[in-house]
């Protein structure tokens, strides 16, 4: 019985209601706190319940469309430029990682600059990237891209050099070429790494594509979250955008757990056989727990 709660108690899913539980617990008290100072709370921090009613609100907001209306006909704008700019960027810093893992002169040359790019402020970055494509709609792409790569080319790069030297020093005793040992080895190792990189930079890309949104206009969700904060709209349009941009940036950093399980079934395997290990461990120990007590005794 013990180890069914205990076992319960540990999944994924009881941690994540808690920690769900928490934050709207967390939020509710500060709304509370926000309502007492009397001031206008929606503009603040209203209650999740006010949000909610908003979702089902059937007053016009704008264009003769309700909130929900609005936040949905222009969030797909928003997550098209944020896929293309992920999908771009998810491939040059996959490539990147390989040349740099090819040449240690590229990796010496292109690594700074790497970092000095990721350093430079989004916001600063936006004015600079339209200027010189003179196009909204593939600034706000190029600016996901950028935002996307480094990550992805990090731990990538990271996933390449963790091969073990003996494991080279096998694949040359077989007169493995380059190619045989990329395609082989290097990728396969470096697979769970990538993923790493996915995961971070999914939501990365969604967050910039809205931020750049408030900048440029031109439709997106940060163009109406831009309006609803100057009050051009209703608020709740702001908290719906920013429950919406919440559970997108979770779905997709769960979608890439979902397609890592596809591409690397071994993985998925390797943790199972070690989450057995670990209970038979666990198992192990409280036998000899509960006879060495019994002992005492």
């Amino acid at each position: 019985m013990k180890e069914r709660i205990k076992k319960a108690a540990s999944s994924k899913v009881v941690v994540t209601l808690v920690w769900l539980f928490g934050i709207a617990a967390i939020w509710e008290v500060m709304a509370m706190r926000v309502a007492e100072t009397k001031r206008t709370p929606a503009n603040i921090l209203p209650h999740i319940g006010d949000i909610v009613k908003s979702i089902f609100d059937a007053k016009m907001v704008s264009n003769n469309m309700t909130a929900v209306q609005l936040v949905l006909s222009n969030a797909s704008d928003t997550l098209l430029r944020a896929f293309w700019g992920f999908l771009i960027g998810a491939i040059v810093g996959f490539l990147l990682a390989i040349l740099m893992k090819l040449s240690k002169i590229v990796e010496k040359t292109i690594f700074p600059y790497l970092m000095l790019i990721q350093m430079i402020p989004i916001l600063g970055m936006a004015p600079i990237i339209l200027a010189m494509t003179h196009d909204i709609g593939a600034s706000r792409i190029i600016i996901a891209a950028i935002l996307t790569f480094y990550p992805i080319a990090t731990n990538t790069l990271a996933g390449l050099n963790s091969v073990q030297k003996e494991k080279y020093e096998l694949m040359y005793s077989y007169s493995a070429s380059k190619w045989t040992i990329y395609r082989k080895m290097l990728i396969p190792a470096c697979i769970p790494y990538l993923f790493t990189g996915l995961k971070i930079s999914a939501p990365m890309a969604i967050t910039a594509s809205i931020l750049v949104d408030t900048l440029q206009g031109d439709g997106g969700l940060g163009c109406i979250l831009s309006q609803s904060l100057k009050h051009a709209m209703s608020i709740y349009v702001f908290w719906q955008i920013v429950l919406f941009s919440a559970a997108v940036g979770i779905l997709s950093c769960t979608l890439m757990g979902w397609i890592e399980k596809i591409v690397s079934p071994m993985k998925r395997i390797e943790r199972k056989q070690n989450s057995i290990f670990a209970r038979r461990k666990e198992a192990q120990y409280e036998k000899e727990k509960e006879k060495s007590l019994a002992t005492g005794e």
